[in-house]
């Protein structure tokens, strides 16, 4: 199937009398006839349900559409795109390993991994993604268990080198996970450029409508854990908690996926409600539509901001002068990347705060990717809890207006940012 029919169709086929639509499994557990059946799915030697904090249909579901727009072997949702962030890194990472980082990546991701994951005893090294490959590589530790980078950071905008970061990472024997929320498989499959394993945040476009909070960690099945079974004896030495099971040579290319649902899961409990990935599934239907909708209206407006006179600058890889548009023909699938940009207003921080303070239709709020259009302030807001330097860093000016362009008409959008200009 094409991308467009695996939104709609992908991941549930109902048979003859079944419901079209995915149910609604909002069960906590499931029954079973014999103490031997539930033994053996407690051992994962058996398929099935028994508990919705490890597994549940309507969860799996979703999260099978999510790995088939991928290209990915298998996937599992988790509660929120922080919980899939660190259920990738946890799923290979303990006490004493090492990650490399692009330093432009979320702000909420940031301090994830330099405060939680640190505490927790994973050390982390951020490197400038427009580093050389010589460069980058020094960042690299004997520890060192995975790369970690977003395709479109969120806020700056940078586009990833992913077959840059892809080849250092495998030249050092780890995988490369990478954040795939502002684009979409739509737009961008980053397995198709030697990525590992992707992460999202379904609250933004794969939802769509602010209506839940999500995420997903979708595996491509491709990096060999046994080649490199002395940095992940966690897939693939015995598991003491599964009497021995080991990962790679009990469940193959799934191995990774398996031990996420059957470790990390069963430990954490950071499972989606089966309502909310319900919701990700009626959101993933018109995805197709929505993603390219939004590319598209936020170009024309990027192309108007970037005329303004008041507009200090705008940061968009859509635009042709971007120093990111040649990384976006070479990766993305449409003429832009997603339908969010930043732009500073001459003036600086205040005339910034004082342009967003006077929109009317495009709303301040802590979200973005959705069908409303919204802005933010991130030194403000998602950001303020990092350092001067450390904004500078991830690339967040004190001026930087993070816009997410929604599906309204571009020309209303244009006229309210035209009428908030005027007052700064």
């Amino acid at each position: 199937m094409k991308i467009d029919t695996l939104c709609v169709q992908g991941g549930f086929q109902p048979k003859c009398g079944e419901p079209r639509q995915v149910p609604i499994y909002q069960t906590t557990t499931f029954k079973y006839d014999t103490t031997q059946h539930m033994a053996d799915l407690f051992d994962l030697k058996a398929p099935g349900y028994f508990y919705t904090r490890l597994a549940n249909p309507t969860n799996d579901a979703v999260a099978k559409k999510i790995a088939a727009l991928e290209g990915g072997v298998a996937a599992i949702l988790t509660s929120s795109g922080q919980a899939a962030n660190f259920f990738a890194i946890a799923n290979i990472c303990s006490a004493g390993d090492h990650v490399v980082c692009s330093a432009q990546i979320y702000g909420g991701t940031f301090n994830l991994f330099n405060v939680s994951l640190r505490k927790m005893g994973i050390d982390y090294t951020f490197v400038d993604p427009e580093a050389t490959p010589a460069q980058i590589q020094k960042a690299f530790k004997p520890n060192t268990k995975c790369v970690f980078g977003e395709t479109v950071a969120n806020p700056s905008g940078v586009i990833l080198d992913i077959e840059k970061f892809a080849k250092l990472a495998h030249k050092n024997g780890v995988p490369l996970i990478m954040d795939n929320t502002f684009p979409t498989p739509i737009l961008c499959r980053p397995f198709e450029f030697g990525c590992d394993i992707v992460t999202h945040a379904t609250t933004k476009y794969m939802d769509g409508h602010s209506a839940q909070v999500g995420g997903c960690v979708v595996d491509s099945g491709n990096f060999d854990w046994e080649k490199h079974a002395d940095k992940f004896g966690c897939l693939v030495d015995p598991d003491p908690s599964y009497h021995g099971l080991s990962y790679t040579k009990t469940f193959g290319k799934q191995a990774y996926i398996v031990k996420a649902t059957a470790h990390l899961m069963r430990d954490y409990g950071s499972i989606p409600s089966p309502f909310n990935a319900f919701l990700v599934n009626i959101g993933l239907e018109s995805l197709h539509l929505r993603i390219r909708r939004h590319a598209e209206s936020a170009l024309k407006i990027a192309k108007w901001l970037k005329a303004q006179k008041k507009v200090a600058w705008v940061n968009f890889a859509g635009l042709p002068d971007s120093p990111y548009h040649k990384l976006l023909k070479k990766q993305f699938d449409g003429p832009a990347p997603c339908g969010v940009m930043t732009f500073g207003i001459k003036g600086g921080r205040e005339a910034s705060i004082k342009f967003m303070d006077s929109l009317k239709v495009i709303g301040i709020v802590t979200h973005v990717a959705d069908a409303w259009s919204c802005v933010l302030h991130p030194a403000s807001h998602t950001h303020r809890q990092l350092t001067d330097e450390q904004l500078k860093a991830a690339g967040i000016p004190p001026d930087l207006i993070r816009l997410s362009v929604g599906l309204e008409d571009p020309a209303d959008l244009i006229a309210d940012l035209k009428q908030a200009l005027k007052k700064v």
